[in-house]
């Protein structure tokens, strides 16, 4: 968590222009995939949604939403370096143990069900 304070005000027009360019830019790029269908090759025909992705991507950074996903971001990488990740031994054994918790509750789970089918077929006398 950051000792940031988190503001409470809303878009300004030119952020709601930039968010409105940038939905644009993605519905131009999906539009052209489609409208381009027999002309163009699907491979450059998805260039163009990445295309109008990226673009969009770009334009919404720009905007005041943009640089708070930017620093959310930033800060998260920042925790990401933090952690104490597993060996592969240590991740081994936890799967194993992850298994045999798998096994153990499966088998629970089919008596429980292979009892209950018995109960209901001597309820119903089949």
């Amino acid at each position: 968590m950051t000792s940031n304070s988190l503001s409470t005000q809303s878009a300004g027009s030119a952020d709601i222009i930039k968010y409105a360019a940038a939905l644009l830019l993605v519905a131009a790029g999906v539009f052209a995939y489609y409208w381009f269908d027999g002309a163009w090759p699907a491979g450059v025909r998805a260039l163009v949604v990445a295309a109008g992705l990226v673009l969009a991507t770009v334009v919404f950074l720009g905007t005041k939403k943009g640089a708070q996903a930017r620093e959310f971001l930033s800060e998260s990488r920042f925790e990401l370096r933090k952690v104490v990740w597993p060996t592969r031994q240590e991740a081994t054994k936890t799967m194993w143990v992850v298994m045999a918790a798998v096994v153990i509750i499966s088998l629970i789970l089919a008596a429980f069900d292979w009892i209950i089918q018995l109960s209901v077929k001597a309820l119903l006398g089949s």
